[in-house]
């Protein structure tokens, strides 16, 4: 039996999350093209006969901006001191820069070893590839290098396999009908923040926040849930609410159903908005936030 903790490390919008669900077989992170999307480490847990993989999503790579992204970098940096095993997450359709190289060297210039998933191949001329795999190697990146496309499932079973292989011999670090380390409540405002990010495209920026004032189930089986979304400004108060309340009530609706499919059960959503100003530099409603 093989078993260990994979850190998923890798600049934002690379394709993590997307990878990680694909790699677990169940959504246990949001997804979406903005940056900011992933704001949690998320484990996300495989396990077979022969092997258990323990995926540690992580937050994109930025730089400092504000104490929201100062918090999600350390949970980044110290995921990928706490791990047998680093994969560098990087969007090959993005080309490679010079600063990818040195984000790679600083991940890889440990004592734990890394590899590369270079994704989304599937929307990329494949010459390219090659092109890119020379660079790094003339570029002292040494370790080995996985083209892959989450979305056409391309090279992930290889990817698996190879990801299996390296981990060290141990039992199983988690239970095996457990698939992530996130409870459902979590999940929920998770789900509710990636539906405003794919319905508001670039109306509404990343400093968007969800908080569960109540997440219950009935008797008969279905949940009541009542929750917050929080923005910076007042204008954006009045984007996400719409003329006559239209948008929030198209927004709500997308989100309960991705809400009833992942608990199963009908839900009851109640949605309020409310403005925080630069809640994302007020280190006690951060930390509000990210404990519930």
């Amino acid at each position: 039996m093989k078993s260990g903790f994979i850190g998923v490390i890798g600049k934002a919008n690379a394709g993590k999350s997307t990878l990680v669900n694909v790699l677990v077989g169940e959504k246990v992170a949001i997804v979406s093209p903005k940056p900011q999307t992933t704001r949690h480490s998320i484990m996300g847990v495989l396990t077979k006969e022969e092997y258990q993989l323990v995926f540690v999503d992580t937050p994109g790579l930025y730089k400092s901006a504000n104490y929201l992204t100062d918090i999600m970098m350390k949970a980044t940096d110290d995921a990928a001191k706490d791990v047998d095993f680093i994969l560098f997450v990087h969007d090959g359709h993005g080309g490679v820069s010079d600063g990818d190289i040195e984000l790679m060297k600083k991940y890889s210039s440990g004592h734990i070893p890394m590899a590369i998933a270079y994704t989304k191949i599937d929307i990329m001329p494949k010459e390219n590839i090659a092109a890119d795999a020379k660079k790094l190697y003339e570029n002292g990146i040494e370790c080995d290098v996985f083209p892959v496309s989450a979305r056409k499932y391309k090279n992930i079973a290889k990817l698996e396999k190879y990801l299996a292989e390296n981990m060290p011999e141990g039992d199983k670090v988690i239970a095996e009908d457990i698939v992530s380390d996130k409870s459902e409540k979590f999940m929920i405002a998770e789900i509710m923040r990636e539906k405003i990010l794919l319905k508001f495209d670039d109306e509404i920026p990343h400093g968007i926040a969800i908080v569960i004032n109540n997440f219950s189930r009935k008797e008969n089986g279905t949940y009541d849930i009542n929750l917050d979304i929080i923005c910076e400004k007042s204008n954006h108060k009045a984007i996400l609410i719409g003329k006559q309340g239209r948008a929030i009530k198209e927004v709500s609706a997308f989100a309960r159903e991705g809400m009833e499919k992942f608990l199963g059960a009908k839900v009851f959503l109640t949605t309020y908005v409310r403005v925080e100003e630069d809640w994302r530099n007020r280190p006690g409603l951060v930390k509000d936030i990210f404990a519930q």
